[in-house]
């Protein structure tokens, strides 16, 4: 391993440090040059789609988007030479992302008929993820992950209890209502209670009869005492996953006992926490 990197080139080695790291000065202009195309690119994508300024801007925007498809093509095959391991660079997720990001432009000359390949581009905002290294905060979407997952059980049947209501509330609305009222089929008045139980309210089904508008009335108040149910559950839990995630120093000033994992002092006394063992 120390061989093949002793017989790398030194421009080769130079190169994978201001690409791939931070550390120096080039690096870090890469990174912001690399992030600042990436918006501009992208921004263009959402613009070309408004009518007005496609009609007015859109040669302009094709030639920059195929200005930016150039810089992103020369940047994935520096990365790719420059790599230590081009076919697991090219086979990693963000190396499948920088190859998706430039494919949509050249298939379009290929399929002018393709132009819907074009919103794929967007997946060029995934690599800002690698510019701005958002993978060191990954400790705290684990938590958020674990307190999903021992949710699981609690939201599931939450969701299947508000399902049995939706059922009984729809096949009661169809038999209220009926087809004169936009009630349909149970299919339809499903769609109309859970609507109506989220509180969107397209209006696009109203009931007509007195009695169909009390049980809507009691649909709509039956929202708002349910949807907070979820967030509770899920809240709950990731206290709880703070919780056994704290460290377990106690402080020998004031004998406080659940600090941050990275804690050097005391978030109580200030005091110098003893390091771990």
């Amino acid at each position: 391993m120390a061989t093949d990197k002793a017989s790398e080139s030194p421009f080769k080695l130079k190169l994978r440090r201001i690409i791939f790291g931070t550390d120096t000065p080039a690096g870090r202009y890469f990174d912001l040059g690399l992030m600042l195309c990436i918006v501009i690119s992208v921004t263009l994508v959402f613009l070309d789609t408004v009518a007005r300024v496609h009609e007015k801007y859109g040669d302009i925007i094709v030639m920059l988007e195929w200005g930016f498809t150039v810089i992103f093509t020369i940047e994935y095959l520096l990365r790719l030479y420059c790599s230590a391991k081009p076919l697991s660079y090219a086979k990693s997720f963000y190396g499948v992302v920088d190859l998706l990001s430039v494919l949509p432009t050249y298939l379009a000359l290929l399929f002018p008929g393709a132009n819907f390949t074009m919103v794929i581009r967007i997946l060029r905002l995934f690599r800002i993820f690698r510019v701005l290294k958002l993978l060191r905060y990954l400790s705290e979407g684990n938590l958020l992950l674990r307190a999903m997952l021992q949710s699981g059980r609690k939201v599931f049947i939450f969701f299947f209890s508000v399902s049995l209501i939706v059922v009984v509330l729809s096949a009661v609305m169809y038999v209220v209502e009926g087809p004169e009222n936009g009630f349909t089929s149970i299919p339809k008045s499903i769609y109309w209670t859970i609507v109506t139980i989220t509180t969107v309210g397209y209006g696009d089904i109203t009931p007509g009869t007195p009695l169909g508008q009390a049980i809507a009335a009691f649909t709509m108040l039956l929202g708002y005492s349910i949807i907070a149910i979820p967030t509770g559950i899920l809240t709950a839990e990731i206290s709880q996953e703070i919780g056994r995630t704290r460290d377990l120093r106690r402080c020998s000033n004031c004998l406080k006992v659940g600090h941050e994992n990275n804690a050097l002092y005391c978030d109580h006394c200030g005091s110098e926490l003893e390091s771990e063992l």
